[in-house]
């Protein structure tokens, strides 16, 4: 094996340790601002939704897998409350259009599923893993300041824990 092949292998096997040991985004950093694509094939700029008042962005490791579905079932549930606080949902996985699309319709979810197949977004909120996204939460300020993440990700619970978060926060 070439000095020239060993060296670009051992770049790619660091690069990928690099994704391994990301740190999520800490309360207080900026969100990311790259644009989505959402479950329709359209693109979703993200500052542009953040400017509306506060975003909350969920991560998923699998559309239609029994957590994933508790996830987003719950956020479903509690959306009208979410609404009313000046909540934008956004659920975020690396599957892809046809996947989310399908997952949106089958649960009735009233919000915009990303399907961040390339993983761009994943990575730019600082998620660790090379396949899948983790289960995390993070809910944004207009300013695009992060004010409150969940690292865990709660399934059931997920929209009491937002609604707690933002009354915390005074809204």
């Amino acid at each position: 094996m070439s000095v020239t092949r060993i060296t670009t292998l051992f770049a790619v096997f660091i690069a990928m340790l690099s994704f391994l040991k990301a740190e999520p985004l800490a309360v207080g950093s900026t969100a990311p601002t790259l644009t989505a694509t959402t479950e329709t094939g359209e693109t979703l700029a993200l500052a542009d939704v953040y400017k509306k008042g506060y975003t909350l962005v969920y991560f998923f490791p699998k559309a239609d897998t029994p957590g994933c579905t508790a996830q987003g079932c719950s956020l479903r549930d509690a959306y009208e409350e979410l609404t009313k606080q000046g909540v934008t949902v956004l659920g975020v996985s690396t599957d892809n259009v046809a996947a989310q699309k399908a997952f949106k319709e089958k649960y009735h979810f009233p919000f915009t599923l990303i399907a961040d197949s390339d993983k761009k977004l994943m990575h730019a909120f600082g998620q660790g893993g090379i396949m899948f996204a983790s289960r995390q939460a993070y809910l944004i300020n207009k300013d695009g300041k992060i004010v409150w993440r969940d690292l865990k990700g709660s399934t059931k619970q997920q929209a009491d824990e937002v609604l707690a978060a933002l009354k915390q926060l005074g809204g």
